[in-house]
């Protein structure tokens, strides 16, 4: 079969739906791109993920040595790894942005998770990264200092994805929000607005576990691919701009239950992407295919978490960050951060 032939490349054909790889080697970088990527995510475990590769790992080390050369701060140098590991898939992905600048080839850095209740501290981060390379974008949680960042940055014109998006009010602020400012400033920088799927599936497994909540797990498999069909359908009868972006996969369906819509939907490359890739199911449009009553009623009465999720207004604000599936995201985030932070102390004491 030709790479032409590959499920990646017949999606890309056959529908709008596009594939971005997460956190991925420089390997895993070009190969994605040979199967039909258009753009990459990263997030704050990617140091901790390079630094445990077999392939490269010892690139890993080598930066992270120079970066203990350069400041005696470990958090600036755990800062100055993340930004030149990236740095590397930049150059990878740079074609495609220099092909449709403003439509692919982007890479986005999320910096500290330490600091994410500091919205001047991740304008800081963007405006800093964006140095890196011009396909750069900046990927911001969506939580209340979040949004602040986020709104101070459409002025700079900068490219942004809001992420740890898991309820639909959350998604719903995070584009009213962009409307007005733009409106205001007239800039409309590239917006991608996530939807943290399989992440929230997770954390909903957990739940049901903890409270021995009695619900089919053909019902419970379904839940956030629900909530994420709402969220499209909300984003385009709406006319939201940007475009909206599935991550945090945990599944094949996590992918292939969006495939036919215009959202894009980035994955890993080993686990999911090589998954598919091999297994080469066939390319159905299954967007706009959806769940019995029955199931979206279920799920709304025995799992209030989920119900705050669907709902417009099942989330304030105020109650983003504390929402459980964003606490999970963010709890696997500052693991791989201090893992870095950890690894920097251990090499200083070698040095």
């Amino acid at each position: 079969m030709s790479e032409s032939d590959g499920y990646f490349q017949r999606v890309k054909r056959l529908t709008p739906t596009r594939l971005w790889i997460n956190n991925p080697t420089v390997q895993e970088a070009r190969r994605s791109i040979e199967a039909g990527a258009v753009s990459c995510t990263t997030n704050p475990t990617y140091a901790m993920k390079m630094l445990q590769s077999e392939t490269d790992g010892r690139i890993a080390e080598q930066i992270l040595d120079e970066a203990l050369r350069q400041t005696e701060d470990d958090g600036q140098a755990a800062d100055r790894v993340q930004q030149q590991l990236v740095k590397r898939i930049l150059e990878v992905f740079l074609p495609l942005h220099e092909r449709e600048p403003g439509r692919q080839g982007f890479v986005s850095i999320q910096g500290d998770p330490h600091q994410d209740t500091d919205g001047e501290h991740m304008v800081d981060e963007a405006l800093r990264y964006r140095k890196l390379g011009k396909n750069f974008i900046t990927k911001i949680p969506v939580t209340d200092a979040g949004l602040h960042a986020l709104e101070a940055l459409i002025p700079e014109d900068m490219p942004m994805i809001a992420t740890e998006v898991m309820g639909i009010a959350q998604a719903v602020q995070t584009c009213e929000m962009y409307q007005r400012v733009s409106a205001a400033c007239g800039t409309r920088p590239p917006l991608y607005l996530t939807h943290i799927t399989g992440i929230f599936d997770q954390h909903l497994a957990s739940v049901v576990e903890r409270d021995d909540i009695r619900i089919s797990r053909d019902v419970l498999w379904q839940a956030g691919c629900i909530v994420a069909r709402r969220q499209y359908r909300l984003f385009k009868d709406r006319k939201y701009p940007g475009i909206m972006l599935g991550g945090g996969a945990r599944g094949l369906h996590h992918f292939t239950e969006m495939v036919g819509s215009e959202m894009h939907v980035t994955i890993n490359w080993k686990g999911t992407a090589d998954r598919l890739i091999d297994e080469d199911p066939p390319v159905v449009h299954r967007m706009d295919t959806p769940a019995p009553g029955y199931v979206v009623d279920e799920l709304l009465e025995k799992i209030p978490d989920f119900r705050r999720a669907y709902q417009e207004d099942g989330l304030s604000r105020e109650e983003f960050a504390d929402f459980g599936p964003v606490v999970l995201f963010r709890s696997m985030f500052l693991k791989g951060w201090d893992y870095l932070l950890t690894r920097i102390k251990e090499r200083r004491a070698e040095m």
